[in-house]
């Protein structure tokens, strides 16, 4: 007598007629269609629509008659083959439209030091200006000679290892920049050393916020995280775990920290659920902010 064939686990069959075998097929079917149009959309989208992120800092010891001093902040252009001129002139724009009273650049303008969008790069910043200046330090992917003289020729004023001091409403502000492998305490010890009570330290990477608050520096603006690029839900910037700050304010003792998502894209041209940025900081005394 000819056996009747029996179901498996995996082809029994649910009142609506679906095998669990046919459910698993979907359910993996949808997730790679998710992933699939997550990198689309970071792809073509999100990595192009720069923002305009304003924050209000309170920065400790900041003179009251400094309070409401506007810095606008942008770092890590990446011009590349993948990051066109246009991003880099729309996030131009945004921080011109803002008419902050300094720019602080915090560096990576191209990616491994490709020479042929140094000046690309440098060109693209070129419109910027604010009453007080323009400065800038450098990135781990830019070169040590091109790079800043190109930007040096199109006026901005190029911090490497070094400090320097502006005057805004008869107040010294120390800007301190330092180089992305620059990273002993006693190094930068050496340049914030009797610096005043407004001492801005610039630094690409945010782990100098370590180095800076055994310091008793003030104010770190950084980049290099790019946020973590890509932000998984439940899961969160996964390439940018091992930073004190990922990207925002962040506080360490006396130290305030903010950290740039900045414009462009490094490894591979996404962003997902981390949008490129521009940011304008309002600096205030902490009794004021």
């Amino acid at each position: 007598m000819p056996s009747t064939p029996t179901s498996g686990p995996a082809d029994r069959q649910s009142p609506s007629g679906i095998s669990r075998r046919q459910w698993l097929h979907g359910v993996v079917a949808a997730a790679v269609g998710t992933a699939a149009g997550t990198a689309a959309h970071g792809f073509l989208y999100e990595r192009h629509r720069v923002e305009v992120t304003r924050a209000v800092l309170a920065v400790s010891g900041w003179p009251d008659a400094l309070s409401g001093l506007r810095v606008g902040f942008i770092t890590d252009l990446h011009r590349s083959a993948l990051v066109p001129h246009g991003l880099v002139d729309a996030a131009v724009r945004l921080v011109m439209n803002e008419q902050p009273d300094l720019i602080v650049l915090g560096g990576d303008y191209v990616t491994w030091g490709e020479r042929r969008f140094v000046q690309p790069a440098a060109d693209a910043l070129a419109p910027l200006a604010a009453p007080h200046g323009v400065f800038g330090v450098l990135g781990n992917h830019d070169d040590d000679r091109d790079m800043p003289a190109a930007l040096e020729q199109n006026g901005v004023e190029m911090l490497r290892d070094e400090r320097t001091r502006i005057v805004v409403r008869n107040e010294p502000i120390d800007l301190v920049g330092i180089r992305y492998w620059t990273r002993r305490v006693a190094d930068i010890g050496r340049l914030v050393r009797g610096g005043v009570a407004a001492t801005i330290l610039i630094a690409h990477t945010p782990s100098r916020l370590v180095e800076a608050s055994a310091l008793g520096v003030p104010l770190m603006l950084s980049g290099h995280t790019h946020g973590g690029q890509v932000v998984l839900p439940g899961v969160g910037a996964v390439a940018a775990r091992n930073f004190p700050i990922v990207s925002g304010a962040g506080q360490r003792d006396h130290t305030t920290a903010f950290v740039s998502r900045g414009v462009g894209t490094v490894y591979v041209p996404i962003r997902v659920a981390c949008p490129p940025e521009v940011a304008i900081l309002t600096l205030k005394a902490p009794e004021l902010a």
